[in-house]
């Protein structure tokens, strides 16, 4: 070989080198493509031209044409066991020699590749093979005879193959050949040694392309293809409680890997909702999968019924290929106005608090009240009064539904109920059971109110927390049975579809009346909090616009409002009233002075503490409650010979380190504010601080007035700290 032709075919060499290395190092698919694009045999026609190491002492040409099969090892692709066959031409160069030495050989040979697919275009391989040939030299007998020799072969080289589609490929083939002679060595041995070329080859592999549309591969078969009614109102639900059920059947007789199975509804849904990975299913094996579905906002768009075709997305391993499979399912999508009644948590859906326009109306009605509101009385129950008759006053009125009754829905779960969202309510000014509970919770919710719904059979209506402890039940009604006890706290129910026909209190007494009809089943009824049963039925998207409401007379909710308020607060205070009178009992007088006084009643309420005094002159708490009377009807003088009277008291009886005391010293000061006795404010201020610094910590105006002038508007300030107990 000369330098030349060594030099040109080892650059040609280390290129493919750097190409192969470059292409398997950039190379990172997690596909085999190996195993994907295996093949079950191939044909292949070779064409290499060599180049002898050896130096004959003449230029001649080595050219190889020759035909091969490979069989790939169905378990293991990449080792292909392979049979080839062909023709090496010797041609002497040399016009001395008159093609002496031109020479054929026909050789086989069996051998073996080992190849790498590195992508689906790209492959690398290494072959080694040993045959036999037969040489025919037909010039080098003068007498014109052929000669010739059998001879020994052996090869290694390396493949870059280019496939340019399933079917085909094209090589780039560097080749060392090996040759030994075993005929006459004296003629023929100057032929044995190495060679090296490189060659390039074609081959045709058998086979169905696994990319091609007939050989789309369908490992799952779906054993669904309806789901149930989709409800637009529990879009929160679907997020994590399924929409439906599918089950998935492996058909193929090896295991399928990594099995994702998720939903997707186009227009309604942003991304895929995932429902599953199943590491492995095996050969034959069915699996059942929830579906969920995380649904947009689109969602609350349609009104009806409106018939929907979603897909079942599953991504799988097949035989180490990623593998896609859709299967579309179809379903009836109900607006966000209709539920079934198998969970009745759902109302919870229909409870939109959020709602700008139920805020702005409540916030009204607050405001038509406010200056009629009671301070002491609890502040819910005056709101749910207030909501009450703006409602009433606004036209609101019951009208059982005539599709689908709530007392027929409730007993059958798979009647679809329909709710109505309360901002529609509100402008329509009718509904059921369920639309105006919704509508009443939903208006108290804005206002920060707890509330709850209670099902019994046939029925369904609202409840609200009064903020009240239960064992304060006599601060909101005489009669203990008039308010559920839940958590801790006081609850009215309501019966709202008396709205329009009957007052609040009337409402309040016939839900406790329902309430207590199913005491001896209490397993028919369910109290269920709003903010609970909405942590997993959030409430329904709403697109916001002003509803034009005019909300009716002001004097007439006011009216009502004031009615209603006077009825309540003359309950709880007879109620009082008569527990004194029956026990004759100093505190009970002083505590029926202190509710009257809270709620508004001062006549009352003066009476009451004068009745505790007259049953005993040195007690302190009704002369201190008396001084907070004076204090409230803005009757300073009197408020502060009140306050005097009962420190002086205090510290005759040797009681002024009583926690009472402090109180004392600091109602001084804050009558003397009133007074505008600076100097005797800043003397009582500071007592008060010396002995307990977080009484006077909001009443820091008091501190301020030492410099002779007044503070800030103290008005925010002026809790009255009336005295129940000794403490």
């Amino acid at each position: 070989m000369s330098d030349l032709s060594f030099n040109n075919h080892l650059k040609t060499v280390l290129l493919i080198v750097f190409f192969l290395t470059s292409t398997f190092l950039m190379s990172q698919e997690k596909t085999n493509f190996n195993t994907f694009y295996q093949f079950p045999l191939s044909l292949g026609v070779d064409y290499v031209d060599l180049s002898p190491f050896v130096d004959y002492g003449f230029d001649a040409t080595l050219t190889e044409i020759s035909g091969s099969v490979r069989y790939p090892i169905p378990t293991f692709p990449q080792l292909q066991p392979m049979v080839q066959f062909g023709i090496l031409s010797f041609d002497d160069k040399e016009r001395d020699h008159e093609d002496k030495w031109d020479h054929t050989h026909y050789f086989g040979a069996l051998g073996a590749l080992w190849s790498n697919r590195f992508s689906k275009t790209f492959e690398l391989s290494g072959e080694l093979a040993f045959g036999m040939s037969q040489a025919v030299f037909p010039n080098i007998d003068p007498a014109g005879v052929p000669r010739g020799s059998l001879n020994i072969l052996a090869s290694a080289g390396i493949r870059a193959s280019l496939d340019p589609s399933y079917n085909f490929s094209v090589d780039i083939h560097p080749t060392l050949r090996y040759s030994k002679y075993i005929g006459d060595a004296s003629t023929f041995g100057i032929f044995d040694g190495f060679s090296f070329g490189i060659g390039f080859s074609g081959h045709y592999r058998f086979g169905e392309d696994p990319d091609a549309p007939q050989a789309i591969i369908r490992s799952i078969k779906f054993a669904a293809d309806r789901l149930p009614p989709v409800f637009a109102a529990m879009q929160s639900y679907y997020i994590d409680h399924p929409i439906g059920k599918v089950d998935i059947t492996n058909t193929e007789d090896f295991s399928i890997y990594d099995v994702d199975v998720s939903f997707f509804q186009a227009g309604f849904m942003d991304n895929p909702t995932k429902a599953v990975t199943i590491p492995e299913m095996a050969a034959g094996e069915t699996v059942s999968v929830d579906l969920f579905a995380s649904f947009n906002d689109a969602i609350f768009s349609k009104n009806g019924v409106t018939p929907l075709t979603g897909e079942i997305n599953v991504d799988y391993i097949w035989r180490n290929r990623p593998v896609n499979q859709v299967a579309s399912v179809s379903y009836d999508l109900q607006d966000k106005t209709a539920l079934t009644w198998d969970d009745d948590r759902k109302v919870g859906a229909f409870i939109t608090p959020a709602d700008s326009a139920l805020r702005n109306y409540a916030s009204a009605i607050r405001q038509y009240v406010k200056a009629d509101e009671v301070p002491k009385f609890s502040e819910a129950l005056q709101s749910a009064i207030q909501i009450y008759y703006g409602l009433t006053e606004l036209g609101i009125i019951y009208q059982i539904d005539p599709t689908s009754p709530f007392t027929a829905a409730q007993d059958n779960p798979l009647i679809v109920d329909s709710i109505s969202i309360p901002r529609d309510t509100l402008t329509r000014l009718t509904g059921d059971c369920d639309d105006l509970t919704a509508l009443y919770a939903a208006l108290l919710e804005t206002l920060g109110i707890e509330t709850a719904f209670i099902t019994v059979p046939g029925h369904i209506y609202v409840a609200f927390n009064t903020g009240v402890p239960s064992k304060d039940f006599r601060k909101v009604h005489s009669e203990k049975g008039m308010t559920l006890s839940i958590d801790g706290s006081l609850w009215v129910p309501v019966e709202i579809t008396l709205i329009g026909t009957d007052d609040f209190l009337s409402a309040w007494r016939v839900g406790i009346m329902e309430f207590a009809a199913v005491a001896d089943t209490p397993e028919l009824r369910h109290v269920i909090k709003t903010r609970e049963a909405q942590e997993v039925f959030r409430p329904v998207g709403l697109t916001e616009t002003d509803l034009g409401l005019q909300y009716g007379s002001k004097a007439e909710i006011v009216k009502n409002f004031k009615r209603d308020m006077n009825k309540l607060i003359d309950n709880v205070i007879e109620d009082y009233k008569a527990s004194a009178e029956a026990t004759r009992r100093k505190r009970d007088f002083n505590k029926l002075g202190i509710i009257a006084a809270q709620f508004g009643r001062t006549q009352t309420a003066e009476d009451s503490f004068n009745s505790a005094l007259s049953l005993d002159r040195n007690y302190i708490n009704p002369k201190i409650n008396l001084g907070n009377l004076y204090y409230m009807e803005e009757e300073y003088q009197d408020a502060l010979r009140n306050f005097l009277g009962a420190e002086r008291t205090m510290v005759d009886i040797g009681r002024d380190s009583s926690p009472i005391y402090p109180k004392i010293l600091l109602n001084i000061a804050r009558t003397y504010y009133e007074l505008e006795n600076y100097d005797r404010v800043a003397e009582y201020y500071n007592r008060v601080n010396d002995i307990d610094p977080a009484l006077t910590a909001k009443y820091t105006y008091l501190y301020s007035s030492s410099t002779g002038s007044r503070g800030a508007d103290a008005s925010s300030f002026s809790e009255i700290l009336f005295v129940d107990e000794d403490e």
